[in-house]
């Protein structure tokens, strides 16, 4: 029976590449595929191609590549990577200049389509609104601010580019868990109407594509019991031709895969579990059966799948604005009534400057940063420390630049026992705006182009 080993590459830009390259070598799968974007993601590679236009790749692609390659080219390992981000070509081109430097040879093949940004007003013309897929606005106030816009892909262009002979792909902004579903549709020859092994192929992929959360990484169970996470094992599946797959890690490796760590992460970002559209099949995950085999295997079948929808989504962003913050650090006794002391001071201080901002969060790390209103105020008085953290979001660059220098007299003028880091943390803000497009506008500009080493 043929088989097909996936081992899941880096699960976001600035994932553990020494993780991958454990599990790469105890695993010797045939595909690598690595998911580098998030929709954030996209904001900070263009800020990077705003400094120099050669760039608006992920920056951990080459570095990855030159892990890996060395102990994978005479097996023969594939790779599928969406490190392209907002310039694929350039992405390309680095790994190139990369592979030539250390002597290695390798047939790239490099897919573009995705970015929309220059055919937006004719995406208009078209007929599409482009209005905000959460909240309905028109697009039409920010469309000429978008900084940068790209559509969702499935896998068939990457399935097109493994069957030249590619043995590394580089895209840009294809679904997560296409760029595991792509190997399979060439290995298995699935047609694209056998849409229940399709949804098979993208169950793996969603299960694969966020690396170490399958083998019990950010697991939201008995955490403690988890073994070993500084020596996380990442996932492989090994897939049969219907498409059910062995999930598991390398013998030894840190972590753990069993029915929990699964069930978890076939959940992660998923709205309605009967109906998880890809750009290639829309996935019913209710039918879907887990089998703990045990010794970190867990085989996953029974995934059903409907026709894949007319529309991609897409995803565009735009600069809104500055934020800055600061923080003062109090200690006990009273660290809580310290700082809340401070923001008041922090408050009157500002106000009687005349700044202006157009929102200030205030928040206490240690008590309520991540729970917010949820935290529990009868814990303030145990506190043995608190940071409060004053975060302010303005128009006005040199407005925000400025916010600092409301903290620094506090470190001798304000309540006692302070442990400062008055100066204002100043970044760009990027504002995401999500919608849908009919798939044929943006397919039909895809194209794929191939550089040899």
């Amino acid at each position: 029976m043929k088989t097909v080993t996936l081992a899941a590459g880096l699960g976001f830009y600035g994932d553990s590449i020494a993780h991958v390259k454990r599990s790469v070598e105890a695993n010797r799968p045939q595909y690598v595929c690595s998911d580098h974007l998030g929709e954030l993601t996209l904001s900070i590679l263009q800020k990077d191609r705003n400094r120099d236009g050669r760039l608006g790749y992920t920056r951990d692609l080459v570095p990855l590549m030159n892990a890996l390659w060395p102990i994978t080219r005479n097996q023969k390992t594939r790779f599928i990577l969406n490190a392209g981000g907002l310039n694929p070509a350039g992405a390309g081109h680095a790994l190139r200049d990369a592979f030539h430097a250390n002597g290695y040879n390798a047939r790239i093949a490099v897919v573009e389509g995705d970015d929309v940004l220059d055919r937006l007003e004719a995406l208009r013309e078209h007929g599409e609104p482009l209005a905000n897929l959460d909240t309905g606005e028109a697009v039409d106030p920010v469309l000429h601010k978008f900084s940068f816009a790209n559509a969702y892909l499935g896998a068939k262009p990457l399935v097109e580019a493994l069957q030249t002979g590619a043995d590394i792909v580089v895209t840009g902004r294809v679904a997560d868990a296409c760029l595991f579903l792509a190997p399979l549709i060439h290995e298995f020859g699935w047609g694209w109407d056998e849409y229940d092994k399709l949804a098979q192929g993208l169950v793996v992929g969603h299960l694969l594509e966020c690396s170490g959360q399958v083998s019990g990484g950010n697991f939201g169970g008995e955490w403690e019991s988890i073994n070993d996470l500084a020596h996380l094992g990442y996932p492989v599946a090994t897939v049969e031709e219907s498409g059910a797959a062995v999930i598991h890690k390398a013998a030894g490796s840190g972590g753990r895969i069993d029915f929990d760590s699964v069930r978890q992460q076939l959940l992660y970002e998923v709205n309605d579990p009967r109906a998880y559209a890809s750009p290639d099949v829309v996935l019913d995950i209710s039918s879907i059966s887990l089998v703990d085999l045990g010794n970190d295997k867990v085989r996953v079948e029974g995934a059903t799948g409907k026709p894949r929808p007319d529309r991609l989504k897409l995803v565009a962003g735009y600069p809104n604005g500055f934020m800055a913050s600061a923080m003062l650090g109090y200690s006990w006794p009273d660290a809580m009534k310290k700082a809340k002391a401070a923001a008041a001071i922090v408050e009157a201080v500002i106000a009687e400057s005349g700044a202006r901002y157009d929102e200030m969060d205030i928040s206490y790390l240690g008590f309520d940063a991540l729970h917010g209103p949820l935290s529990d105020q009868s814990l303030t008085d145990e506190l043995n420390e608190v940071f409060l953290r004053v975060a302010v979001k303005v128009r006005d660059r040199k407005l925000a630049a400025e916010f600092g220098k409301h903290f620094p007299w506090m470190m001798v003028g304000g309540p006692p026992f302070v442990a400062a880091l008055p100066n204002s943390d100043l970044r760009e803000l990027t504002s995401i705006w999500p919608t849908l497009v009919a798939r044929e506008l943006v397919e039909d500009h895809v194209r794929m182009s191939m550089i040899e080493t």
